[in-house]
């Protein structure tokens, strides 16, 4: 008998022993907009990358909902990451636009701390090629999609379209209301004639629709942008970066003849202040690194880069991700810590 209990103590200790490596991965949930997006396709490919290069956690991702809530959540503390925009973090700052009737915006915006920024790429203005959509004249009156109605897209696209052309939905053209997904739908079934929509040229969006149809995109040349002072004034804000279509890009089926400059953005992921600095700098740390090992697979990983993703964009650096730039010797700007 006392040899069994001996026994049994000397199993329940090694049992105590192992429970830490027995334990679950802490589970973090990460939210992000629709499939189809450069947002998606970065924020999932993190996920799968920091997810593979450790234990500790677990990042589950939720692609439903929009990017203004999901900040809002995020400061809540009701999830982990999020996708962020400086454009929005600076309306939800000053409780505007979209967040002008939430009262503890400004207060709820001090919760928000930076991983990194990365582009959401070119804002492609697409039309059919047969519609004889050439110019921002010839918008006038046309049925366009911007984005999802008061989303940080749809602010970003609005103010490129007065900018650039100086043209107001309502006013001289007819705003399309829908999701990303519907709206891509929409447009493919021919429901309107303007489809706008942020994404790393080559698109694949873009790419799809050109497969079966031909295109054209609206925008600037460089001359045009160039004498255009309120467009160039669009593309140096915060958040806001000049976008340029290569010509050619899309094959034959997009008639473009020249560069297309258009708006340019910027997005991030970002977490809350109060997560553990362990917990961001091994996020931090596990994706770069991870994005290293990983541009075989993912090409567009090798136009990320460290300095990019600190640059100063309004909101700072999580303590625990500075930790690691400051490490790997990054130049952080000092708006950014």
């Amino acid at each position: 008998m006392k040899r069994l209990m001996e026994k049994f103590l000397l199993i329940s200790a090694s049992l105590l022993l192992m429970a830490p490596s027995l334990e679950a991965a802490q589970k973090l949930k990460m939210s992000t907009i629709a499939p189809g997006s450069s947002a998606y396709l970065v924020m999932t490919t993190m996920a799968t990358i920091v997810n593979q290069g450790q234990d500790n956690f677990e990042i589950k991702v939720d692609a439903t909902g929009a990017a203004t809530k999901h900040m809002i959540e995020l400061a809540q503390g009701k999830m982990d990451l999020c996708m962020t925009s400086p454009v929005v973090y600076m309306l939800m700052k000053g409780q505007k636009a979209m967040y002008q009737k939430l009262k503890t915006a400004p207060e709820l915006a001090k919760n928000l701390n930076l991983i990194f920024w990365f582009s959401l790429g070119q804002y492609h203005v697409v039309t059919y090629a047969e519609s004889g959509i050439r110019s921002a004249e010839d918008i006038r009156g046309k049925r366009v999609f911007l984005g999802p109605p008061g989303g940080g897209a749809w602010n970003a696209a609005k103010e490129w379209f007065g900018a650039a052309w100086g043209l107001e939905p309502h006013k001289d053209f007819k705003n399309v209301k829908a999701s990303w997904s519907s709206a891509f739908q929409g447009f493919q079934d021919r429901q309107f004639d303007v489809y706008v929509m942020p994404g790393i040229a080559p698109f694949p969006q873009v790419e799809q629709i050109a497969m079966t149809s031909k295109l054209h995109l609206l925008g600037l040349t460089k001359e045009q942008f160039e004498a255009n002072l309120e467009a160039k004034k669009s593309t140096s804000k915060k958040g806001r970066e000049v976008g340029i279509i290569p010509k050619g890009v899309y094959g034959k089926n997009v008639d473009n003849k020249s560069d297309i400059y258009t708006l340019g953005s910027i997005v991030g992921v970002s977490v809350n202040t109060k997560m553990d600095p362990e917990t961001a700098y091994q996020l931090t740390k596990n994706f770069w690194e991870g994005a290293k090992k990983n541009v075989k697979s993912h090409p567009w990983l090798a136009t990320m880069s460290m300095d990019y993703g600190v640059r100063d964009n309004g909101m700072k650096l999580h303590p625990g991700a500075a930790r690691y730039y400051k490490e790997k010797g990054v130049a952080i700007p000092e708006g950014s810590l």
